[in-house]
């Protein structure tokens, strides 16, 4: 049967949270998506795409990057332009991590995270962390090419007791 779906073309994925209380070290998340081609399509990504960097081709972009979660609305914007990926590039994998940059924090140390995955007006997925007290990392999403090329989208929220630098390589691995 053929479907009128021409799957997903760009999307936003969007992050807030709540600033740490006055005197005290602020809170910063990051998103990362990190992009798999078919022949690896597990493990090791491509490239990634987080603060300070985008995509090679500039397919995927961090808009707005906060270090504090201070401001309205939401603090981390990443646009992903699913349709214009190059052919070789089969999955992306979207996750949110804690900098750890004053003492080892979790997701229940910060308060009213919010992550959202639309396509214009229309909400994907769309979480707060809270059941993953614990963790300091989460994948959020799943985005990968079916055989016809269309870009599916798979909400995976997975946490992980890691920081940046190991959450790039675990982050990519096939989940349960």
């Amino acid at each position: 049967m053929s479907s009128l779906s021409k799957g997903l073309r760009k999307v936003q994925v969007t992050l807030k949270w709540d600033p740490s209380p006055i005197g005290t070290p602020a809170h910063d998340l990051d998103i990362v998506a990190a992009t798999y081609t078919a022949d690896a399509p597990h493990g090791k990504p491509a490239y990634l795409v987080h603060f300070g960097s985008r995509s090679p081709d500039g397919t995927i972009t961090l808009n707005r990057d906060s270090r504090t979660g201070q401001g309205f609305g939401a603090d981390e914007v990443m646009t992903l332009e699913l349709d214009r990926l190059a052919a070789e590039c089969t999955r992306v994998v979207v996750g949110v991590v804690i900098q750890q940059r004053t003492g080892e924090k979790s997701f229940s140390d910060i308060k009213n995270t919010g992550v959202r995955i639309l396509e214009g007006p229309v909400e994907l997925a769309n979480d707060d962390l809270s059941r993953l007290p614990d963790a300091s990392a989460a994948t959020i999403g799943e985005f990968t090419r079916d055989d016809a090329g269309e870009w599916q989208l798979r909400t995976i929220v997975r946490g992980f007791d890691a920081g940046p630098a190991e959450f790039a390589d675990l982050m990519g691995l096939e989940s349960p």
